[in-house]
Parts: structure tokens; C-alpha cells; sequence
């Protein structure tokens, strides 16, 4: 099996270079970068990208009247190959506004009332400057594989962090509040006000997590005079590393926290198609260890791969300033990123404090190892295909946080800055074997034994409809017997569109495809293509009622294939709500070719 060095890594984005690039983001015009407060209404030039990809653009409702809201911000971007160009008004990307303008998050019911909002900065936030490349280049250890000498740094370091005054923003206590403001509606779109900036459910979740993972970091290393240090990644998605790793787990360590699920502590091996205590999530309380591995590996290539093949896929839907939040996540962010946070939250808690909620996500250490990880799947995810490319919208590239650095010195890093992990922000990932490469899920039924199956009756879908039981829908393909040609230009991508529900519930529900019993079907079985799973968070506005809208996409090519249904021109979609049942409502299911 492979590892990440073995791989051949690809360049973040296919654009042509140009004299005027910027030294941090080559494939991004300089005048591009310049900071929100110098930005005019000059036109920028146009980046050249050969990976043309439509679909990064969002559907004209879910937009905030961009033509009236945008009025005054300035400095509006020229085309690209992924800018819809019919409006002109979309091509602003989001800025975070200055921390002295963040404002009070909305915490859930039975939360400590606390700010979120980091202290004032003294003096404007400077521009980033990327480490040199005579930078010591900073090595992630997998947790699993670290030895005592390491665990004791990591211990002085996280020891160091925690004993800092809390009105300092290198402490772990203010680092910890950055999770909450930015994902619990303390900030606004910069020069929008009443417009909330959320981070998950968009492209924005990969870039925002690395950059604030660098400077956490960063900041570990400072605290012990030690600039090769290295935060450590939970292997979760390797056989060795589906524990919660024993340095997170021994209270004598800093590492330690008190808020976690009792029933999840090693021996139990994590389950990344968690769902609580419904009953298909039950039944994998019987699993054997190899059998939990073989489970969460077939998860791993039905995400990574299936599910992954196309950039919108994988990062998520575009979300650019005046858009509503939650557009729609990306594959990862879905699983295994929500369901380990569920996973790992206690439920002991009012609310699953603390992974199991983001306003309190970043109060415990595993956090930081957990998004080490999910980083480390950007790196991996642009090995595996062609299309696996980094987006090369300037509304990406040049959407931009505030942070504050290791000298407690605010710093504004935009999307473009953080693209390459090695060459950019000198870190790594030390090499393991990547299990779950070839771990393709397998058919459960062949379609001759199919119509051997019993099959439940179940209620047949009329959109929108109120998920409160297994509903079955028939969906029309775009087109049949697709040849190879056309299977590696386009994907077949499964839609579901108009997914409502309350910020502050436990959402789940899982999407079969032509699927006699679903109930027959594990979650390594190619029939089941994914969840929908949803952590709860609250927002300002949902005084409002603006509870969430959002979508998710599956891939399909692969499936239809395995399931030998290209001929078909229809099939049969089931979704099985898992949590919140009765509290989600879904518009709309199809399915289109994208690239």
C-alpha cells in the first residue's frame, strides 16, 4: 500500500504564470492580493486556469441582493475560468472584518455564558509573510507512533499554552475561542453588516482549519524554543490509529480532557459512520476490531475517491461575500470530520460539550490532533485524479481571516497563502501506509439475486418532504451508457438540495442507491453512498429564523458501474433519517454530469 510520499503530488492550481505572480500564491496576479483596505475598483487580471470548473459558482437565490449589499465594498475582481462573469457583483471574496468588531456568539441552551471574541489588536493586522524555504521544515507525527520524549514536549508546550494569562491570544484558552467565533456567528462579512460568517459548509472549511492549525502550532513551537516542532495527527483512517491515541487519554497529561464520551475510550475503536444510539448504529457496537476496520476503510475510499471527484465535491460549495452560510459542505467535512466530533463529544453533556458542539470544539486537545488529520487529506485528496486540483477562483484565493501569530501579533492570511503545506508554510506529515486506497465498498446484492430481495414498503417521495421515515425516490439520469471517455471527463453526481433544519439539532441521514432493503446494507456496502451529518451550532440570527439551508452531492460513476446500472435510466434513491427525524426537510433530488 502507498503512503503520501509515493504519491505524486500535483501543482495547487493548472493556471499559466505570469511576471506579476505573487511570491506566496505563483498562480495568483499580485494586485490580487492587495489587503481589503487598499482594494479599488480597478479591474485585476484575469488567472488562466485549464481546469475550467463551472460548478464552483453558486445558484443565484443564494445570494444576499449581492448587486445592492456589495455597494461601497470595492475592489471587484476580474473573470476566471470559475467566475460566473454575469455578475459582477459576485466576484468579491469574504473577508473577515478587524476582531475588535466581533461581536457575541449565540451559545446553545445550558452553555457557561462566555465571549468568544479574541482581545483587541493595538495595531493593524499585518499582511502574511511566508516562512522561507530555509524555514526547518516541521514534521506531523501520527499520535499512535510518537514516543515519550516527544510526548513531553508536546506536554511543556501545551502546559506553557494553558498557563497563560487568558486575556493573552496565545493562550489556549482564546485559541480554543477562535473555533467559536468564527463558526458560531460572532463575525459578519467585512463592510456587510447583519450578513454572519460561518466557516463549515463551504470551501471555506480546509483553508480556514489549516491556517489556524498553523498558528496554533506555531505558537506550541515559540512557547518551547523549538521551531521544528510539530502538532500530531489522529490516524483515524489507519487500522494501527483508530483509537483515541494514549497520550490523549492519561489525565496525568495536558492532552487530557474530561469532556468525552466514557464509552469511546480505548479499547472502543472509532466509527467513522457514527450516529449515536440509533439502531444501525448499534448494530456496529458488535463489530470485531477487524471487522470496524475494514468498515471505516471502506468509508474512507467511498469519501476520499467516490465522493471526492471533482474540487466542489471535495472542498464544498463556493461561498463568497453576501451569500448566505451553509451553501453546502464537502465530502470530508461531512464524514469523517462530523461524525468523529460526534464521535468523540460527550453525550453527558447539555449539548455534547466538547467535540460534540463547535462552540466548544477547540476546548479539547483531540480537536487539534482530529484537523491535523482532516488536513492532512488536502494533501492526499490531490494525488488521487486528474481533477484533484486546488480551485482557482480569486474569490477562493483571496478570501482571507485574521489570526494572531506566535509573537501575539495579528496577522490577515488569504486562501492563496496556505495552498501548499511544505513550500508555504513549512510542515509535513510523516509518511504511513495509506490503507484504504483500494478498499473499494462491495456490492451487497448482485443484480441477479436482487429480485430475490425482499423489499420493505416504503413511502414513495414527493418533494420537499419532512424526512420523518425511509422515503424511496425515482431519479432520472442525464444520460445512459456513458462510455469511459465521458466517465473520466464528467461525474455523475447525485444532488439533494434544500436540506433544512434547525442549527442547533443532530442531523443525520443516509443515501442508498438502488437498494431493495436498506436495511441489509452495511455502510461497506457499495449501495450505501454516504450520510448527510450535521454538528450542531448556534448563530446570532437564529433569533430570526434563519435556520440552516443547505445541500450535499455524492458521486455516482463509480457506483453505477459496480452496480452495473449504466444502461438504467433511472434509479432508485432511499434516504433513512438517522437523527433528527421529523426535523429535517429535504426539496429536491437529481442528478447531473459535472466536471
Amino acid at each position: 500500500m502507498a503512503s503520501l510520499s509515493q504519491l505524486i503530488t500535483k501543482p495547487p492550481c493548472p493556471a499559466k504564470r505570469t511576471s506579476s505572480a505573487s511570491p506566496s500564491c505563483p498562480f495568483l496576479p499580485a494586485q490580487a492580493r492587495a489587503p481589503l483596505s487598499t482594494r479599488t475598483h480597478k479591474r485585476n487580471p484575469a488567472i488562466s486556469c485549464s481546469a475550467n470548473n463551472p460548478n464552483n459558482k453558486n445558484d443565484s437565490d443564494s445570494a444576499l441582493n449581492r448587486r445592492d449589499v456589495l455597494i461601497g465594498l470595492g475592489g471587484l475582481y476580474g473573470a476566471t475560468a470559475a467566475v460566473n462573469t454575469n455578475n459582477v457583483a459576485k466576484a468579491e471574496p469574504i473577508a473577515t472584518p478587524q476582531v475588535e468588531k466581533c461581536g457575541a456568539a449565540k451559545l446553545p441552551d445550558g452553555a457557561v455564558p462566555t465571549t468568544c471574541c479574541p482581545p483587541a489588536s493595538a495595531k493593524a493586522a499585518k499582511i502574511f509573510t511566508p516562512p522561507g524555504l530555509d524555514t526547518p521544515l516541521r514534521v506531523r507525527p501520527a499520535a499512535h507512533l510518537v514516543d515519550q520524549a516527544y510526548i513531553d514536549k508536546f506536554s511543556e508546550a501545551l502546559r506553557k499554552m494553558k498557563a497563560l494569562p487568558a486575556s493573552d491570544p496565545r493562550s489556549f484558552r482564546q485559541q480554543a475561542m477562535i473555533h467559536c467565533a468564527y463558526c458560531d456567528g460572532a463575525y459578519e462579512h467585512a463592510g456587510l453588516p447583519n450578513i454572519e460568517l460561518q466557516v463549515h459548509e463551504s470551501w471555506l472549511f480546509f483553508p480556514f482549519h489549516r491556517c489556524y492549525l498553523y498558528f496554533f502550532e506555531r505558537i506550541l513551537g515559540s512557547l518551547i524554543n523549538d521551531p521544528t516542532f510539530a502538532m500530531p495527527y489522529w490516524n483515524w483512517d489507519s487500522a494501527a490509529g483508530m483509537k483515541m491515541p494514549p497520550m490523549y487519554t492519561n489525565p496525568r497529561w495536558p492532552m487530557f480532557n474530561v469532556f468525552r464520551n466514557p464509552d469511546h475510550m480505548p479499547p472502543k475503536m472509532v466509527d467513522l459512520d457514527f450516529g449515536d444510539k440509533d439502531e444501525h448504529n448499534s448494530s456496529h457496537d458488535n463489530f470485531s476490531e477487524s471487522a470496524m476496520v475494514e468498515h471505516n476503510l471502506a468509508i474512507m475510499y467511498r469519501q476520499m475517491r467516490t465522493n471526492s471527484s471533482t474540487p466542489e465535491m471535495f472542498f464544498g460549495k463556493a461561498y463568497k461575500a453576501g451569500d448566505k452560510p451553509n451553501p453546502g459542505g464537502g465530502s470530508i467535512e461531512s464524514t469523517p470530520h462530523n461524525t468523529v466530533h460526534d464521535w468523540v463529544g460527550d453525550p453527558l453533556q447539555p449539548n455534547h460539550e466538547d467535540m460534540g458542539n463547535l462552540y466548544s470544539a477547540g476546548r479539547d486537545p483531540l480537536f487539534y490532533a482530529h484537523h491535523s488529520n482532516i488536513d492532512r487529506m488536502w494533501n492526499i485528496w490531490k494525488t488521487l485524479g486528474r481533477r484533484n486540483v486546488d480551485i482557482c477562483d480569486p474569490d477562493w484565493l483571496n478570501a482571507s481571516f485574521h489570526l494572531y501569530d506566535e509573537n501575539a501579533e495579528l496577522v490577515q492570511i488569504t486562501v492563496a497563502d496556505c495552498l501548499d503545506s511544505e513550500r508555504l508554510m513549512r510542515y509535513k506529515y510523516q509518511d504511513v501506509p495509506i490503507e484504504w486506497l483500494d478498499k473499494k465498498p462491495q456490492v451487497t446484492v448482485t443484480p441477479k439475486t436482487r429480485s430475490l430481495e425482499s423489499r420493505p414498503i416504503l413511502k414513495e417521495a414527493q418533494f420537499p418532504l419532512v424526512l420523518d421515515a425511509p422515503v424511496r425516490a425515482t431519479v432520472r439520469r442525464p444520460k445512459t451508457n456513458r462510455s469511459d471517455l465521458e466517465k473520466k471527463l464528467t461525474e455523475e453526481v447525485l444532488k439533494i438540495s434544500g436540506i433544512k433544519f434547525d442549527r442547533d439539532i443532530r442531523a443525520k441521514f443516509d443515501v442508498f442507491v438502488n437498494a431493495n432493503n436498506h436495511e441489509t446494507v452495511a455502510p461497506a456496502g457499495r449501495e450505501f453512498i454516504g450520510s448527510f451529518t450535521h454538528v450542531p451550532h448556534k448563530h446570532k440570527h437564529d433569533k430570526m429564523g434563519m435556520g440552516i439551508e443547505t445541500s450535499i452531492q455524492f458521486g455516482l460513476t463509480e457506483v453505477i458501474d459496480d452496480l452495473g446500472i449504466n444502461g438504467n435510466e433511472t434509479m432508485e434513491v432511499t434516504l433513512v433519517p438517522r437523527h433528527g427525524q421529523g426535523k429535517v426537510t429535504v426539496s429536491g433530488i437529481k442528478v447531473d454530469l459535472t466536471s
